[in-house]
């Protein structure tokens, strides 16, 4: 699952590419290069101290939780893999349960010593050039990717995408590479693509399914809606709250295969072609457990 800032903005963080986001209010040669943090340290700094206190006044939100919700009812073995990566580098995902996580443009609260590369949980500010707390030399700077950098962790990611079932996509612009060209290296290794979102991405006619709009009140993390059915054409099955964020489109995303598995005791179509393991084995517990997932946030 790739989630972008389309997930935090619920929360009350500005998204990037909206009107009214952060690069309508900052150019993103001012703030957001290592060019820019050579001309003036002091313009960049201010600008992700402003966004890290900001983190203080927002909390997360229902999606935030579905997915740690997912993590935790997950099974923990060999057969069944869940990679959560996220685009965004605020801390929701940890505030809301999420117990690992790869943030591969980096964090706010962590700061990388230019000097040493060293990183350190970092709470306040850092324009006033604190020491790092290794090896002592004033040259912090946030730890997040700006761009002409390269993301963190991309060989693990790609391995990911190499192995899994299904790849989902949640609240991104599909406009950031590489993260925009995951929906396609996921798809070249045979695995099923889904894009939820408020809108069209520019990515969106890459994916099998592409499903826009606000989820309805409680309909998507176990309140009102909990337990309701989610495969509204064929047969029908119940959805466990941790993972009604992904319904309806997962259950829509699988009624086009040839063959039949079961969720929840009841027979789903299923597709992945000749010869390919299920995708949604039975599971008395009610999940819909996949051979391999990746989540990318």
């Amino acid at each position: 699952i790739l989630t972008g800032a389309g997930i935090s903005a619920e929360s009350g963080i500005d998204t990037f590419r909206d009107a009214g986001g952060l690069w309508e209010k900052h150019r993103i040669e001012d703030v957001a290069t290592p060019e820019a943090f050579a001309r003036n340290p002091a313009l960049v700094q201010g600008f992700y101290d402003a966004r890290r206190a900001a983190l203080d006044s927002v909390e997360p939100n229902a999606a935030h939780k579905a997915l740690a919700r997912l993590e935790r009812e997950w099974p923990d073995d060999e057969a069944h893999s869940l990679l959560i990566v996220t685009q965004n580098v605020d801390d929701l995902h940890e505030r809301g349960g999420l117990q690992n996580v790869l943030h591969m443009h980096g964090e706010l609260r962590s700061a990388l010593c230019g000097a040493c590369g060293a990183r350190t949980r970092w709470e306040g500010a850092l324009s006033d050039a604190p020491p790092c707390t290794s090896c002592g030399a004033p040259a912090l700077r946030p730890d997040v990717v700006w761009f002409g950098e390269m993301p963190y962790q991309m060989p693990r990611i790609y391995e990911a995408l190499a192995r899994a079932d299904l790849f989902v996509s949640i609240g991104t612009s599909g406009a950031v590479y590489p993260a925009a060209g995951f929906v396609q290296e996921a798809a070249a290794y045979g695995a099923r693509t889904l894009e939820l979102n408020l809108e069209r991405s520019e990515g969106s006619h890459w994916f099998d399914e592409s499903r826009q709009g606000r989820g309805r009140t409680g309909a998507g993390v176990g309140g009102r809606g909990a337990g309701r059915p989610v495969i509204r054409e064929g047969r029908l099955a119940e959805c466990p709250p941790s993972l009604q964020l992904f319904d309806p489109a997962l259950a829509r995303a699988t009624r086009r295969f040839p063959r039949t598995s079961h969720m929840v005791g009841v027979p789903v179509p299923l597709h992945r072609g000749q010869g390919s393991k299920p995708i949604l084995p039975s599971s008395p517990d009610g999940l819909r457990r996949f051979n391999r997932f990746a989540i990318i946030s």
